[in-house]
């Protein structure tokens, strides 16, 4: 099981890293046209926002599972192995429940987007298309933060290699 686990963020890994790949190829192709041929390309900040936007949510779907976000853990250091499992079980819940809130919320605004034809401003594109791949990202990140929260909750999941191998000395 963790194998594919594994596998499913490495996809995600990969939808983030060609988002960040199309978007710095865009930028830079836009500022060269702009400062060398005084023509940049069209909705150029459009797309990159948009594109930004969901390579930003697509990498939030790895952490989501890996866990390498950064977090103050001042108090939480000094507790035992076993209540940081609780601390941290209490935090991952408190981010699933954001992470569908912001979820929810972004389906609202793909739809609003939708219904009043929003565009981009030089070629009149639709937005919600990227939009939508924007709202994927997020629906991604609530699969692997509950995936995250159910091997914390069982004890299968590494909370971090050192919390892990604490916890196992205790037992």
């Amino acid at each position: 099981m963790i194998a594919l686990l594994e596998r499913f963020c490495k996809v995600i890994e990969i939808v983030a890293g060609l988002l960040l790949l199309a978007v710095t190829i865009l930028i830079v192709a836009s500022t060269i046209g702009r400062y060398l041929f005084t023509w940049p390309i069209p909705d150029a900040f459009d797309f990159s926002r948009l594109m930004i936007a969901a390579c930003i949510m697509w990498g939030f779907a790895s952490v989501g599972y890996r866990g390498g976000h950064i977090k103050v853990d001042l108090f939480v250091e000094m507790m035992p192995p076993r209540v940081r499992r609780y601390v941290d079980i209490f935090a991952w819940g408190v981010l699933l429940f954001f992470v569908v809130l912001l979820t929810w919320q972004m389906s609202e605004r793909v739809l609003s987007a939708m219904r009043s034809n929003e565009a981009t401003f030089d070629l009149r594109i639709s937005v919600w298309p990227l939009m939508a791949l924007i709202w994927v990202g997020t629906a991604v990140t609530i699969v692997t933060v509950m995936v995250r929260l159910y091997l914390i909750i069982t004890g299968r999941g590494e909370l971090q290699h050192s919390e892990t191998k604490e916890l196992r000395e205790e037992n």
